[in-house]
């Protein structure tokens, strides 16, 4: 059953980071049983190049997402964290 907490963050601007190396920044579309739908998604690899995850969810929210993907599915079972890009503390 979809999580009735996350669709509160539906059409916002999120940072959903997983289990793996991989984190990603998008509007959230939608929230399902087992996937997370994003729309104008930044997914980032933290193993390529030299910044952590938290530096560069950092950077998105100074200076916004890097979309390179229309839409993507995240499974829920991967996921760690979803937070509002808004709520990233700049430090």
């Amino acid at each position: 059953m979809p999580d009735p907490e996350l669709s509160e963050f539906t059409g916002k601007e999120v940072v959903v980071d997983t289990s793996t190396a991989y984190i990603y920044l998008g509007s959230l579309k939608a929230v399902g049983r087992d996937f997370l739908t994003l729309e104008n998604v930044d997914v980032h690899d933290a193993n390529e190049g030299g910044s952590t995850k938290e530096l560069y969810i950092l950077e998105a929210r100074k200076f916004g997402i890097r979309v390179n993907r229309k839409t993507v599915q995240v499974r829920q079972s991967l996921v760690v964290s979803v937070s509002l890009l808004a709520d990233v503390v700049p430090y």
